[in-house]
């Protein structure tokens, strides 16, 4: 059968989705699916030591066809560049599937966010008669409202008759957890017959025999206890609430808080935390190094907005869990990642709106360090069992 995934986040970009649609795209061609990546051209969330220089349009990697589009930037810009920069993508996207029709797909998944790319999906369904599913991660525009990035009246309904569309011609709505599934239902009213709830899997491997390299030497962080957050620094991660928590525990010469990555708010983040000894900023690492920083440090950090309504669960936690990496989230109510941790014994979560709740969390990971190996163990193990890669894409493979 022959696939088109489509999404604006592809390697060498570093993010989650990013791998994600990466091994997704190399698991269905290894079940002999022709499968084509149309994506955007890298530009954001890069290694540091990563060289865009080679990249071309078109290339095979690994048995998939990547065609990769230049459109406006559309991460670490303001909020109105980067809308705009949405809004326009789906016409780059369409512009070039019209000038390849030979390569018109069978069945067409939709990565969103962004959500208007689920305008190319309407198009191939409409033009082409191609299966649409729609794999939707955040539930855009409602995210957007509750953290206030999106105000005007007249903007917030034009999102949500695009978000009406999108569901409306999708033959399937593929989301990550049941919170999201009973969310669409109740809350949108989406058919409930069209509703799939797709796990995002994880890759345990790459973290049994990777790239060995000392980060804790690298980054001078021997005899540190490690509290890593590792990811796009943005306003729906709310780390203000780690930058408060670091200045309270600064009595704990140990203690370190490590931010690898990069987004709108780390500039702010790091004016806000100078003078404080005990937190480090760092450049994205390479997807191949990912796995050593995971074993080089003490505690996985998954912070979310307490403002958030919708049940979302943050990628990074499974990547945590699958590198035997203990956990500790600051969640909003209603995510349902806190019942992943819960159910899985990987570590501690609690409510992000609560200061003082939060702050004993973390006192209490790091004081109780005989707990770590076993919250470690628990997060494998469990992901192995609930969130293994060919299980989870055979049951998208069944949408198909």
């Amino acid at each position: 059968m022959k696939v088109m995934l489509i999404t604006d986040s592809y390697p060498p970009e570093i993010r989650s989705a990013a791998q994600l649609m990466k091994e997704l795209a190399e698991e269905l061609v290894e079940r002999n699916h022709a499968v084509t990546v149309l994506t955007t051209w890298p530009q954001y969330n890069i290694a540091e030591n990563q060289s865009l220089d080679l990249i071309k349009p078109s290339t095979v990697e690994n048995g998939v066809k990547v065609q990769r589009i230049k459109t406006l930037r559309h991460h670490n810009v303001s909020y109105i560049f980067r809308g705009i920069s949405q809004i326009l993508m789906p016409f780059y996207f369409k512009r070039e599937i019209r000038k390849h029709p030979i390569s018109i797909p069978d069945v067409v998944l939709i990565y969103s966010p962004p959500l208007t790319l689920s305008k190319v999906g309407i198009f191939l369904k409409k033009k082409y008669g191609v299966k649409f599913i729609l794999n939707v991660q955040d539930l855009f525009p409602q995210n957007a409202i509750d953290l206030g990035v999106l105000k005007n009246k007249i903007i917030v309904k034009y999102f949500e008759n695009m978000e009406n569309k999108a569901y409306s011609y999708s033959d399937s709505i593929a989301v990550h957890s049941e919170g999201n599934g009973r969310f669409l239902i109740d809350q949108k009213n989406v058919c409930e017959e069209k509703v799939a709830i797709l796990h995002n899997w994880i890759d345990t491997s790459v973290f049994v025999n990777h790239k060995k390299y000392d980060f804790r030497k690298e980054f001078s962080l021997e005899n540190k206890f490690v509290f890593l957050f590792a990811g796009v620094i943005g306003p729906s991660q709310y780390l203000d609430l780690v930058i408060d928590i670091a200045k309270n525990v600064q009595n704990k010469k140990d203690i370190c808080f490590l931010f690898v990555g990069d987004g709108a708010e780390k500039n702010r983040l790091f004016e806000k935390s100078l003078g404080l000894e005990n937190v480090l900023f760092k450049p994205f690492v390479s997807s191949d190094l990912y796995p050593a920083l995971i074993s080089s440090v003490d505690v996985g950090l998954v912070c979310l907005s307490p403002a958030n309504k919708t049940p979302v669960v943050p990628g990074k936690i499974l990547g945590y869990m699958a590198g035997s990496l203990p956990v500790l989230a600051f969640l909003h109510e209603a995510s349902d990642g806190h019942k992943v941790i819960k159910d899985s014994k990987s570590g501690i979560s609690v409510f992000s709106g609560n200061y003082e709740e939060s702050l004993e969390a973390l006192l209490d990971i790091y004081t109780r360090k005989d707990l770590l190996s076993s919250y470690g163990q628990n997060g494998l193990e469990y992901v192995n069992k609930n969130f293994e890669k060919k299980i989870c894409v055979s049951n998208l493979e069944s949408l198909f």
